[in-house]
Formats: structure tokens, sequence, C-alpha cells
């Protein structure tokens, strides 16, 4: 089982700067895919950002040159740093995280981002 946590949702303005973190337990050596997701209201849940042990990572067009995904092993946390915000990235955020050996997929609770003008 692998628990998911995220923080550092908020309230930013557009054109502003937010960082998302993810913190992991449990079973995260047996992770991998790391993904950040997001769903608008009305809208169906999208990819953000995904990141691969090898670091490959990939990145929705929408958000691309803007939004970071990363990753400190050591503290065991997953990072979406977003920048050139706009209103249209208000969501719901997520982090995920996939164990293609077990074909399992684990979902943090969610955090708020909404981008005003």
């Amino acid at each position: 089982q692998v628990q998911l946590v995220e923080s550092g949702g908020g309230l930013a303005q557009d054109g502003g700067s937010l960082r998302l973190s993810c913190v992991a337990s449990g079973r995260t050596f047996d992770i991998t895919v790391w993904g950040w997701y997001r769903q608008a209201p009305g809208k169906q849940r999208e990819l953000v950002a995904s990141l691969r042990p090898s670091s490959t990572t990939n990145y929705a067009d929408s958000v691309k040159g803007r939004f970071t995904i990363s990753r400190d092993n050591a503290k065991n946390t997953v990072y979406l740093q977003m920048n050139a915000l706009k209103r249209e990235d208000t969501a719901v955020y997520y982090c995920n995280a996939i164990n293609s050996w077990e074909s399992r997929t684990y979902w943090g609770q969610g955090t708020q981002v909404t981008v005003s003008s």
C-alpha cells in the first residue's frame, strides 16, 4: 500500500506561481510512475504531468513550459512547480502513483488550486 498526501494548493493571481507537494509513504519502492492530475468543475480528470524513475517526464500540452514535476527521493516527495498560472489552471490537483508490477493505482485526497485575475 502507498499513501499520498498533497499540500501547497491555494489562491494565486493570474501569472503567479504555486508549488504543490505530495508526500508518499508505504511501499514506494514499487512505484513505476508518479503523476499529477487535475479536475476542474464539470470536466474529466486529466493528466498534468508524470515522472518515471528514469527521470523521463511527460506534460500536458496546456502546461508545457510552465509546470515542472520533480521528486526528492530522500524526502519521498513529489513536487509540481506551477509558474505563469492561468485562470484555466483552476482545479483540484491530485497526486498519483502507479505500481505497474501489481497493477495498482494510488491517489491523494486532492488540493484545490484557484487562479484569479
